[in-house]
């Protein structure tokens, strides 16, 4: 079970994060938790994945919906109400190629901005804008093969911002992001869209 220490709650999105063993399935671990949060058996959590391996709940769980991501020894599971969300956490290991899997998958921009910046930080930068990126495209529910170029960031002081994006994921303004280190040595973010985009948020699962 992950911690009930290492959680984060952001409005209608709630998620947790702990240890994971490399090559266990991570969908039974975030099973589990996601049935605690509901307080139920996880037979009756009704999840479910589409042709694209996007995981749904079901039943009487259709106004919720929840991601999950792993990497290195950390596994991040999230959970939201009235909204899309998707999950991506990075072990920050050294990527000496960052630059190179930029100009081929990043939009043009995009890998100017990383260019320009210190030698030093390129590498973290790079991994931050990838984590917004696929957390987007999860939540989106293709991931990567809907294609990382579909969507734009602008470095603005110490984030990235979603600036523009294939008219298949909404508007730019739809979109919620929160960046944050679930550990050290981890990046995670979270990406999230209401269900109904100009609503007010709805509340906490």
């Amino acid at each position: 079970m992950l911690s009930v220490d290492d959680r984060l709650d952001l409005g209608p999105v709630r998620c947790a994060w702990g240890p994971y063993r490399r090559g266990e399935p991570a969908e039974p671990l975030a099973r589990r938790w996601l049935a605690d949060q509901l307080s139920l058996p996880e037979d009756a959590l009704g999840l479910w994945r589409d042709v694209h391996g996007r995981p749904h709940l079901g039943g009487a769980h259709a106004g919720l919906d929840a991601n999950w991501s792993h990497s290195g020894e950390r596994l991040l599971v999230a959970l939201a109400r009235g909204a899309r969300v998707g999950a991506d956490i990075e072990w920050l290991r050294p990527r000496p190629g960052a630059m190179t899997l930029a100009r081929r998958f990043f939009t043009a921009g995009e890998a100017a901005q990383l260019a320009r910046l210190p030698h030093d930080e390129g590498e973290g930068w790079f991994v931050r804008l990838w984590c917004a990126k696929e957390a987007v495209l999860k939540a989106h529910g293709r991931g990567i093969a809907f294609g990382l170029e579909k969507l734009e960031f602008a470095h603005v002081g110490d984030d990235w911002r979603l600036d523009a994006c294939d008219p298949a994921l909404g508007a730019p303004g739809d979109w919620h992001l929160h960046a944050f280190t679930p550990a050290p040595g981890y990046l995670a973010t979270l990406a999230w869209r209401p269900e109904h985009p100009g609503h007010a948020d709805p509340p906490t699962p």
